[in-house]
């Protein structure tokens, strides 16, 4: 079992809000994951730290070889030295004194080991015995993992400045991993969005992916996934290799904050009571081909991780600290992830004002999936951000779409050999003109040229609120994106760092309204409202009904699921009360939904 010294993670949240966050939260163990996507932002943001810590800064030109990859790399060694000079300044701190070497300690869980030596320490009076205790202390200060997510997918082919094509190696995905590769760090990557066999076979060449000879691995590996099927196969895709996945990392489809992937129907109680079953499966089934591997190679598989089991973690809508205990406590998870909240903590993230008081006072309306991505997925939005506004007032002026400077997103060839992105100037006025010469009705194209204008420079906006934050540029000339879950309206003002964990950990007054439905209730309704839609865009055919019928019995089973639950003991701060009402409410109108399916075929 690997150590942890807390038991929730922060997760990657959009290019930017999340860019620095190991250097504000990893110095008090906590682990947090950075986006590598965005080279341009990172740069950006590399020299901003490296001028405040005063370290030498070398710029990274676009134009240089492997420029990407040598960016993040950059990067990412800066933000372990400024951890790590973080952790150092800590630990000469005195723990008699209210400083962050105090609120290191305070911050653990309450079960945590280290944490029952830190209250000793404070009523122990003996000035030897205390000096022993402080030192011994010390010693376990760690920082938590500086982590890195890429969206696996997202593996664009990039050109030389001549306009020809690069080798497979300098794709954006696969230079993002070589960045990671190749810095520092002994932490972890996080694969999400999809399974890239040409991206997972890559990790193959860096050796830091493999055991040495004490057991230890400098590089580990995430999923990120929706179900246990996809995490079985990923995970035997990669043992092939000899690769090891260290964490599986559910995350609920729709209660969630970015990219929206929705399950058919499965809701995050039913997959996650899979993953408990299913657990010994994870290890049986895919350590053989591991160990073959390593004997194929010539290589010995250390003994002393013959007994590693990977990690099973959950994300998405959690809110409350009995939530995160029903997952750990009940459902066999080992840690917990909390996203959207964190927004809300200025120590913790990257979020320019305007933009947290958006997210302060937003209302339930306020956070919609839309079709704001150009990469085609649901994503979670906020009403009224800059970049809604920005994007927006384009379009009315005869001028829609963004520039596209940096092309992460690219992925349409509508209109041309080369992709494009479908937010692009370059994009959006081929399609204007297409739509305007289309032999259908005024409304009918307004809602064409709409549904055109929503796609809005994720790559640029999602960095803009850091940029501002930091004061790198100034607010009004850089337009604002944000990604929030639905569960972030029920937090409703800024919060410190310790004020935040002490809600995870169940420690005080609760941060959220006890009447706050309960997270396996609220996903219920996100699938349903879903599936309301799913209805409109489904074609009514043999395959679209059979479709439409499965999805409503896998979310009827996991709501019989979620009621099996809510008659179990309720733990501190857990809703559980709140399930059975809900439900009963979505499942009639999840019947009455599908009977106007039939209706209209009838």
């Amino acid at each position: 079992m690997q150590r942890l010294l807390h038991l929730f993670h922060i997760p990657v949240m959009g290019t930017g809000h999340s860019i620095d966050t190991p250097i504000r939260v990893a110095p008090f163990g906590i682990s947090s994951v950075i986006s590598i996507v965005d080279d341009v932002l990172i740069e950006k943001i590399r020299r901003f730290y490296c001028e405040k810590y005063n370290l030498l800064f070398v710029p990274i030109a676009k134009k240089e070889v492997d420029a990407r990859a040598k960016r993040i790399t950059a990067y990412l060694d800066t933000v372990h030295q400024i951890v790590h000079m973080k952790i150092e300044a800590i630990k000469k701190l005195s723990l008699l004194n209210e400083n962050d070497k105090q609120k290191y300690f305070r911050m653990l869980p309450d079960e945590s080991p280290l944490k029952s030596i830190y209250h000793k320490l404070l009523k122990v009076k003996d000035n030897i015995e205390r000096k022993k205790l402080e030192e011994h202390l010390t010693e376990w200060i760690l920082p938590g993992s500086i982590d890195v997510n890429i969206m696996a997918k997202v593996d664009t082919v990039n050109y030389d400045k001549n306009g020809t094509m690069l080798s497979e190696e300098f794709s954006d995905a696969k230079a993002a991993l070589r960045g990671f590769a190749n810095s520092c760090l002994s932490s972890s990557i996080v694969f999400s969005a999809g399974f890239n066999r040409s991206l997972y076979g890559y990790i193959a060449q860096f050796k830091d992916f493999y055991r040495d000879k004490s057991g230890d691995l400098r590089k580990k590996i995430i999923l990120k996934v929706s179900d246990f099927r996809s995490a079985l196969i990923q995970g035997k895709f990669l043992a092939m290799k000899g690769l090891e996945v260290s964490e599986y990392r559910i995350e609920s489809g729709l209660n969630c904050g970015g990219h929206a992937f929705a399950s058919q129907g499965y809701l995050l109680a039913s997959i996650v009571d899979e993953f408990k079953k299913k657990k010994e499966e994870l290890t049986n089934q895919i350590q053989p081909a591991i160990l073959e591997f390593y004997k194929k190679m010539g290589w010995e598989y250390p003994e002393s991780a013959m007994s590693h089991v990977p990690l099973i973690t959950v994300q998405g809508g959690i809110g409350t600290s009995g939530e995160a205990k029903r997952l750990t406590k009940d459902l066999g998870c080992d840690a917990t992830g909390w996203g959207s909240p964190f927004l809300l903590v200025p120590e913790a993230t990257c979020v320019d004002e305007d933009t947290r008081a958006l997210l302060m006072n937003a209302k339930k309306d306020d956070l919609y999936l839309s079709n704001a991505s150009p990469l085609g997925v649901p994503f979670n939005n906020l009403r009224g951000t800059g970049s809604e506004e920005w994007t927006r007032r384009r379009a009315e002026n005869g001028k829609p779409g963004s520039p596209c400077p940096k092309g992460f997103l690219v992925s349409n060839t509508e209109y041309s050999q080369k992709p494009i992105c479908t937010a692009s100037i370059e994009y959006q006025e081929q399609k204007v003109a297409e739509i305007s010469k289309m032999p259908i009705s005024d409304s009918e194209k307004n809602k064409l040229m709409n549904s055109t204008f929503e796609k809005v420079c994720l790559c640029q906006h999602l960095g803009n609120g850091a940029l501002i934050s930091l004061g790198i540029e100034p607010k009004g000339k850089r337009p604002q994106s944000i990604c929030p879950g639905p569960n972030i309206v029920w937090f409703d003002r800024e919060y410190s760092l310790e004020e935040m964990v002490d809600h995870i950990y169940g420690r005080g007054e609760s941060l959220v309204s006890a009447d706050r439905p309960h997270m396996f209730a609220q996903e219920v309704e996100l699938y349903v409202n879903y599936f309301e839609k799913l209805i409109k865009t489904t074609e009514l055919n043999t395959a679209g009904i059979k479709y439409l019928e499965k999805f409503k019995e896998n979310l009827l089973n996991g709501i019989d699921y979620c009621l099996d639950i809510a008659k179990k003991e309720t733990f501190p701060d857990e809703n559980l009360q709140s399930i059975p009402e809900l439900l009963s409410v979505q499942r009639e109108k999840l019947h009455k939904l599908m009977s106007t399916v039939f209706e209209k075929v009838a």
